[in-house]
């Protein structure tokens, strides 16, 4: 087996471990973290939350969709860790990549992650651990493992 990466994320915090072997132990490799993604929305925008016609007309006006600055900063998240990931891509660092991140999160994360990346995908699995400690986490990847054989 080739090195593998796996990806734990949710849309605020996000650790990469490694593994060498199937049966080798997880080794940290990085810790991310995005302290907007816990900020309420209120407290992102500069202004309240509205929309706002497009001119002064008389007639009917076209609104622009409301767009939820929450949703933006995971969306910015997810892009910050898609790139950590192709630049390990590019240099070598892993054969295959496993990700783990909480439901909504993991849409967003699969939007931003490059063709070559999406091609080292090994598994995809809906389930936040980013709370679990690494003791913990050997078993629960496993438990998960067997869920999905």
């Amino acid at each position: 087996m080739k090195t593998q990466l796996i990806v734990i994320a949710n849309a605020a915090s996000a650790r990469i471990f490694r593994r060498d072997t199937a049966k080798s132990p997880l080794v940290p490799v990085e810790t991310l973290a995005h302290d907007a993604s816990w900020l309420h929305a209120r407290e992102l925008e500069s202004d309240r939350p509205g929309s706002q016609a497009a001119d002064n007309s008389r007639s009917l006006n076209h609104f622009e969709p409301r767009s939820d600055a929450r949703r933006k900063e995971h969306q910015r998240f997810a892009k910050e860790i898609a790139q950590r990931l192709e630049a390990g891509l590019k240099v070598g660092e892993y054969a295959s990549l496993t990700l783990f991140a909480s439901n909504p999160f993991m849409g967003e994360l699969k939007a931003q992650l490059s063709e070559a990346v999406t091609q080292r995908l090994k598994a995809t699995l809906n389930n936040d651990l980013c709370h679990v400690g690494i003791a913990e986490l050997e078993s629960r990847i496993s438990g998960s493992w067997s869920a999905v054989l």
